[in-house]
């Protein structure tokens, strides 16, 4: 009796964990927008690679989730930085830039 309770409540404990992982609707995705985040990411770092330079672009990180585009990574100095933001903002159908961006130590 004792063992079935506890393996009962292993599996109360486990339905209820992943019941509190399952996303919410606004954090997921159809495929169309998927696919237009993608596009909209590739857009950005061309954008950047064209106006920062490749060197630049390859250590900046482009995520896109619904049209917001966030910047992470290190960069070498802040106008860099800034020509990365101004890049990113030019690009149709950025809704929102998340500038993350944080300059290397000297």
């Amino acid at each position: 009796m004792k063992s079935l309770l506890t393996a009962l409540s292993i599996a109360l404990a486990a339905a209820l964990g992943v019941a509190g992982c399952a996303s919410s609707p606004e954090n997921k995705r159809d495929a169309g927008q998927f696919t237009d985040d993608a596009a909209l990411t590739a857009k950005v770092k061309t954008a950047i690679a064209t106006d920062v330079g490749a060197r630049a672009a390859s250590a900046i990180n482009v995520e896109t989730f619904k049209g917001v585009v966030q910047l992470s990574g290190f960069v070498d100095n802040k106008e860099m930085a800034d020509r990365a933001v101004a890049a990113a903002r030019k690009v149709g159908g950025v809704q929102n830039l998340k500038n993350d961006l944080r300059l290397k130590a000297s």
